[in-house]
């Protein structure tokens, strides 16, 4: 069991819009999720994160600071202060 003060969950939908070729965009996307060293899991429509609140917010930023010149996103997320561990 996780201890649940310590550990945030978050799920990030990432949506590159206006292009045909997004598959680049989403590989970026994911490299940088790995590169922090977080607990995920990739679905269908999006990733769910869980690890240091911190670490997530930062992220986040890096996300969007990256992709921002990369090509126009839409970037669904929710974040919660329970783990998802019973």
């Amino acid at each position: 069991m996780c201890p649940v003060e310590k550990i945030a969950s978050c799920e990030i939908a990432f949506v590159p819009i206006g292009t045909e070729d997004y598959i680049p965009h989403i590989d970026k996307v994911l490299e940088i999720i790995k590169s922090y060293n977080l607990e995920y899991q990739v679905g269908i429509m999006s990733t769910t994160i869980r690890g240091d609140k911190d670490k997530i917010h930062k992220l986040i930023l890096d996300i969007y600071n990256t992709m921002d010149g990369e090509c126009k996103f839409t970037m669904d997320i929710k974040l919660s202060n329970l783990c998802g561990c019973v």
